[in-house]
């Protein structure tokens, strides 16, 4: 079943005490979300104009939902805190959801897969206690990270000094593993660079193939090169700088720079491309290596 990280946010924030004054509010912007997943479902196209269909319908609902709705109408808590409560960033992450179909990618994409937000694997390591230890269930350390969308599959284990994996001698457990990961962001700086290079290097050292992304809404900083680090790109989804901080709270300034700075088709396509060609590709084969003339 399809994930819908941003109407749990909704409904979460709905049933929150602290946003009782925009009771009415929140659950008008519910209505606009089940009229923009309406929208998205009765779509007929596919591809690249597909794509191009969904990101009008991104816009015009966040245009709508975070400035006409929460900006303008919103009590201070709402405006102050919507980034807390993730009513804006979850947008883009149930999104992004709606790209990962066979009618986006193609026959690539036609197979059970999970996708979504998830707490991902990072690594994992063995901690006996002590000598003794090493005859009973294993201690089993876990790292793991909430990542904001994920392409992947849970994936089930258990470890036991048993060899019949006796209940009483066996560690069983679940790991999600991300074998694509992005880290959506509406602004972008300096530090959630540095912090996504620190979790793309940790996610790949758990899964050696794995690709990981930032999408970006408005940057916060100068462009850096993603080379350097272990983080595949970054997108910058509406091309656009942050407002001046004198400016972030205007209606029209605000207006006025999502007006001239949408996010792009064009980049959203960018991302689809590297999505259907890591889907499309044999991620490794030693068989091959004499054909290539290289390991890799």
């Amino acid at each position: 079943m399809r994930k819908t990280p941003h109407r749990e946010k909704l409904n979460a924030a709905i049933a929150n005490p602290k946003c009782s004054a925009d009771a009415p509010l929140l659950q008008e912007i519910l209505s606009e979300y089940n009229g923009w997943i309406t929208r998205m479902q009765a779509l007929e196209t596919t591809g690249a104009e597909r794509v191009q269909d969904l990101v009008r319908f991104l816009n015009e609902y966040k245009d709508r939902v975070e400035v006409d709705m929460i900006m303008e109408r919103g009590s201070a808590f709402l405006r102050r805190q919507k980034g807390q409560l993730k009513l804006d960033n979850s947008i883009l992450e149930e999104f992004l959801i709606h790209l990962v179909s066979p009618l986006v990618l193609g026959e690539s994409a036609n197979f059970p897969i999970e996708t979504g937000p998830q707490t991902a694997f990072m690594s994992f390591a063995f901690r006996p206690l002590s000598l003794p230890n090493l005859n009973e269930k294993p201690e089993v350390v876990l790292k793991l990270k909430d990542q904001d969308f994920t392409i992947g599959r849970t994936i089930h284990y258990k470890f036991s000094p048993d060899s019949q994996f006796d209940d009483g001698f066996t560690r069983k457990g679940s790991l999600f593993l991300a074998v694509l990961a992005a880290e959506c962001k509406v602004n972008y700086d300096k530090t959630m660079f540095q912090e996504c290079a620190g979790t793309a290097t940790r996610l790949k050292h758990g899964c050696l193939i794995a690709k990981y992304f930032a999408l970006v809404e408005y940057l916060d900083m100068q462009p850096e090169d993603v080379r350097l680090t272990d983080i595949d790109n970054v997108f910058l989804l509406r091309k656009a700088k942050r407002l001046p901080f004198e400016k972030r709270g205007s209606i029209d300034a605000v207006r006025a720079q999502r007006e001239m700075c949408p996010i792009s088709a064009e980049v959203i396509l960018k991302f689809v491309e590297e999505i259907k060609t890591f889907f499309e590709t044999t991620w490794y084969d030693p068989d091959e290596a004499l054909q290539r003339g290289s390991f890799v």
